[in-house]
Order: structure tokens, then sequence, then C-alpha cells
């Protein structure tokens, strides 16, 4: 501020002295309650920047009067009031304002010249620098509205991840606590033995079931709150099938498992996509298939993975009429987030295959 104040006090002397015919005429007395209460008007600039601007007008226009030549350094006060302005008020008011400010000025210093100063740079000057701030403004506003897009953006891609977790875990371990129930109520007479080993294992489940919600509904968590702080799970990958398939087989539906080509390491979020795309898949078999089997092949290449999860069984128990739910329309947007392929329908033989084809590594993702 001290520094605008001195450049627009003694700028407008001596650039008027570098012309012929002006220096015994104008003084830099004259320019000084200018300057001062040009740069003094900076201080309300951003609490009222339309104000500031008036005012700064108002001071280059009597300097102009006087017979100032219309120079950078006189309008500096007035374009740092115009930037502030262009930055918080609508374009269209600041394109009005430098509009204004601009043609006032020209006509100050177009009828106030008395010492032949250049008239093409009493027009030119007003509004080249006029209009230069008022642009700059515009264009970091519009960087700003870019950042913040792309802020709010990442804001919903996270919210889907974390919804699509959630209804994986919920999805995975209701179904499976349903089957394991009703297949313990059917052997409870029968073979109370049996039964009472699936209802141990069912609070395995539910057990599970909560410690992947807790690790789930983590994510929300903002960086600075303790309450409640635990050790969270590392999100689950292929490496946990045998557990899953041993939840699955204590429900009543046996899972075989074929590995093809040679085991390569996964990326975190690629080994996470496939985990989930076996789990939702073999849960739909358990809630929509009348059998007891499944397959789930993992097919490995140089690049990329492929895990094809099918079922013989006729499907017994449809979708409901409202629309097929969230769990394919789930693996899909998976698989498409991870750079994957993915397809998922009823085959040949009246079962239901589900095929997603991923890369090895996500994208952008580094590789080891």
């Amino acid at each position: 501020m001290i520094v605008l104040l001195l450049c627009a006090a003694a700028g407008p002397a001596e650039l008027n002295a570098s012309l012929p015919g002006t220096a015994d005429h104008l003084g830099w007395w004259s320019a000084v309650p200018l300057a001062v209460v040009a740069c003094l008007a900076l201080l309300w600039r951003r609490g009222h920047p339309r104000l500031v601007v008036v005012v700064t007008t108002a001071c280059v226009s009597v300097a102009a009067g006087f017979g100032y030549l219309v120079t950078p350094v006189l309008l500096a006060p007035l374009m740092v009031a115009l930037y502030e302005l262009a930055m918080v008020a609508p374009a269209r008011t600041a394109r009005c304002y430098c509009g204004a400010a601009a043609g006032v000025i020209v006509l100050s210093a177009l009828l106030g010249d008395r010492y032949g100063n250049p008239w093409p740079l009493a027009i030119i000057n007003p509004i080249l620098f006029l209009v230069l701030p008022v642009v700059l403004a515009s264009v970091v506003r519009l960087r700003q509205h870019s950042r913040e897009e792309e802020a709010r953006h990442r804001v919903a891609e996270e919210r889907l991840r974390i919804a699509r977790e959630l209804h994986d875990v919920v999805a995975h371990h209701v179904a499976l606590a349903n089957a394991q129930a009703g297949t313990a109520a059917f052997l409870a007479r029968a073979q109370p033995d049996q039964a009472q080993r699936i209802l141990t294992e069912l609070t395995g489940t539910t057990s599970a079931a909560l410690r992947e919600l807790k690790a789930t509904v983590g994510l929300l968590r903002q960086p600075g709150d303790t309450a409640g702080d635990s050790p969270r799970e590392p999100a689950p990958g292929l490496a946990r099938l045998p557990e899953l398939t041993a939840a699955f087989a204590s429900s009543g539906l046996d899972v075989q498992i074929t590995v093809e080509g040679t085991k390569r390491p996964l990326s975190p979020s690629v080994d996470l996509t496939a985990y989930r795309v076996v789990q939702e898949a073999l849960t739909n078999v358990t809630k929509h298939a009348a059998t007891s089997t499944a397959h789930v092949r993992l097919s490995y290449g140089d690049v990329r993975l492929t895990v094809v999860v099918l079922n013989t069984g006729p499907t017994v128990r449809a979708p409901t009429p409202a629309g097929p739910g969230f769990g394919i329309v789930g693996m899909r947007e998976r698989v498409h987030s991870a750079g994957g392929d993915f397809q998922a329908g009823p085959d040949a033989g009246g079962g239901f295959t589900v095929t997603a084809t991923l890369p090895t590594r996500a994208p952008l993702e580094p590789s080891p």
C-alpha cells in the first residue's frame, strides 16, 4: 500500500514533466491529495468494492481534468479496485463499472487537456488498462470455478464408492445370514448338532458384517476425529476367497474355485474390485438361483485378470418389478471405474454368468 501511494503521488508529476511544455505548469503537489484519497479508499475495497471504484474513478478523473497524462501509474488504484469488484460481483456489473469509469476518465482527459498531451494516450490508456484487471479477475474466477467443480465431482465419486461398499457389505452379509438362519431352522429337529454349528457360524457372519460396516463408515470420519478410534482392517482382496467360500458353504452353497495362468500381483483397488464382484455374484446366487453349487474362475493374463462367476441352476426368485436392484449395477460401476469390462446375463444352460475383465493395475496407479 505504501509503494502504491508513493507511485500514485509521484508518478503523475514525473511523467508529465517529461512532456514538452508541461514541466512549468504541473507540479506534484496537486496530485498528492488525489493519490492519498484513492489509495486510502482501497482499504475498504473488500467490504465496499462498488463505492471504492466510484471514489478512485473520481480521483483519476479530477487528475485528468487538471491536465495530468492518464498513465498506468495514475490508474493503479482504480485497477486494483476494479479487480476486487470483478472478483466478487457478477461479470455484467464489473463490465458496467469498467465501461463507465473508462468513459468518464477519457472525457475528463480530453476536456482537461490544456498542455498538448497526446490524445491517443488519453483514449487508449484508460480503456486498455481498465479492461485488463476485469479480464484477469474473470480468468481467476473461471479457474476457481473449475477447481470447485472438480472438487465436487471427486466428492460425488467418493460418496458413490462408499455407497457401493455399504451396499456390498450389507447385501452380502444379510443374504448370507438369512440363508444360514433358514438352513439352521430346517435342520433344527433332524440334525440339531449341524444346526448348532450353523448358528455358531451365523454369529461369525454377523460379527464380520459389523466389522466391515465399521470400517466402511470409518471412511466418512474427519481427519481430526479421535473418538472411537480403532485399528481398521485392510480392504479385502482375492486372498480372502477361501474365507468367503467357507461362509457360503455354511449356508449350503458349494463354491468351486479354479485358477488359470500364473498369479500376478494386483493393485489394491483392482484386488478389492475383483473380490467384491465375486462376493456380490455369489450373494445373488444364494438369493435368486435354485442351485447348491457355483463356480468361480480366475484367469490371469499378462496385463489383465478375468473373473467369471457362474451357476448352472435356474433363476427361481426374480428381481422385483421395480427393477433389478443395485447388485449388477454396482458391479458394473466398480469394474468400469477400475478400467475393466463387465458382462452379466443368463447362459444357454439356464444358469447365470458374471464376467469381469480387469487390468492388473488400475488407471493412474503406479507400478510397484
